[in-house]
């Protein structure tokens, strides 16, 4: 019995031990099992990997997945690029974002470009010259250029005399301009005579040449004349400052323009004529030249009422001699009891004339001088054909005292008409 016993233990061990064995060895066969997965997975995803590495390891993986960022920015780059080459316009590649505008937009730019010089003669500007660049009358011009330039896709440049009679900066514009390709000049000319062998070069060189304001001596020296009536002009202020005296003995002082000037001897002339007299009658008690500027009439009036105090006719070339002349009368105690008659029709004019400073003024439209000027060069960028003759851009005589006989239109006309500040 006890030797049985002693068997049997040992058989428990022994069964026990195989036990343990296989359990040792199972283990080791289910962990082999999963080892083809791993490659997969790394084949996959291989940003997982790092994840339980340490530290230092992190560090070098994030140098290496910068390395692998760049060389695939560069290929980006190449790939959007040749994408961009194909299809410009459709490219939206985010990581060639600025370039891609960039591209894309130099096409678009030529496209307008081709687009608007199809319709003004291939990229052509023209050029507007004016006497001064002070006067509000070619400030108003230069602004209807502009504006019409602008809806005429044109490129306009610009120039103008450093004061009223200077011809010599004239001539240098005009030269720069036709240097510049210009393909029409539009000018208001500070001498009408001295500037014509310059007017010439630029008409022998293909170039359309439109005086605006003031006609050119001889007036086919230019091409054509799109421009106030400047006769007309002086002869409705004169008509109306001989109604205005009532049949009163009159005494007349004559402040022009710049001597020998077209549009100062064709307002002087129309003033006279209007009033009925001729150069030299013994109504006119003094002369003197203001250059239209306001600084000099004041000092030509002073010099007038010195010469005769009982002047009561002062006739101007413009409104800011006009408003020059005015100072000098007011200073003197005479601006109530004076008629001063001018041209030009400028907001400050008709605001004189309404305010009493002067008695009446002949409105002129020196935008639709210059917009018409713009218009007509791109039809002859379009056409080839040139246009010729006198364009009148019309003239109202502006006076809120209205004079029997005298065709006049008050301040509300000349005021929703007027050009300037």
């Amino acid at each position: 019995m006890k030797r049985s016993t002693h068997k049997f233990v040992w058989l428990s061990l022994l069964l026990s031990l195989t036990l343990v064995f296989a359990a040792c060895g199972g283990s080791s066969e289910p962990t082999a099992a999963p080892a083809p997965a791993a490659p997969a997975a790394a084949t996959d995803t291989p940003a997982p990997a790092p994840t339980d590495t340490p530290a230092a390891s992190t560090a070098m993986t994030t140098t290496t997945a910068t390395t692998a960022t760049t060389a695939t920015t560069a290929t980006t780059a190449m790939t959007s690029t040749e994408a961009m080459t194909a299809t410009a316009p459709t490219t939206t590649t985010s990581a060639m974002t600025s370039t891609s505008a960039m591209t894309a937009t130099a096409p678009t730019t030529a496209t307008t470009a081709t687009t608007s010089t199809a319709a003004n003669g291939g990229g052509a500007s023209v050029a507007l010259i004016t006497k001064t660049e002070t006067n509000p009358f070619f400030v108003k011009m230069k602004e209807g250029a502009e504006k019409e330039a602008t809806a005429k896709n044109i490129k306009l440049l610009t120039a103008a005399g450093t004061f009223d009679g200077d011809n010599e900066t004239q001539v240098t514009a005009i030269e720069n301009m036709i240097n510049a390709g210009v393909k029409g000049i539009l000018i208001t000319a500070n001498d009408s005579k001295a500037i014509v062998p310059t007017i010439k070069k630029a008409r022998d060189a293909g170039v359309l040449v439109i005086a605006l304001d003031t006609p050119l001596d001889p007036a086919d020296a230019s091409d054509a004349l799109f421009a106030t009536d400047n006769v007309k002009a002086g002869v409705l202020i004169g008509q109306y400052a001989k109604a205005a005296l009532a049949g009163k003995p009159a005494k007349i002082a004559m402040l022009d323009g710049t001597a020998g000037t077209t549009v100062s001897k064709q307002r002087h002339d129309g003033f006279l004529q209007g009033f009925g007299i001729k150069e030299g009658d013994a109504q006119i008690v003094c002369a003197g030249d203001t250059n239209g500027d306001t600084g000099k009439a004041q000092p030509v009036m002073e010099n007038c009422l010195t010469k005769d105090p009982d002047i009561n006719v002062v006739y101007t070339i413009n409104e800011p001699a006009a408003f020059g002349a005015n100072t000098a009368l007011k200073a003197a105690g005479k601006d109530k009891d004076v008629v001063v008659v001018s041209v030009d029709g400028g907001c400050a004019g008709v605001q004189g004339v309404k305010d009493g400073k002067i008695a009446a003024t002949s409105q002129q439209y020196p935008l639709k001088m210059a917009s018409l000027g713009v218009d007509a060069t791109v039809d002859y960028i379009a056409s080839g054909k040139k246009v010729s003759g006198y364009t009148d851009t019309g003239v109202s005589l502006i006076a809120d005292k209205a004079q029997t006989g005298v065709d006049s239109k008050d301040t509300v006309f000349g005021l929703a008409n007027c050009w300037g500040k």
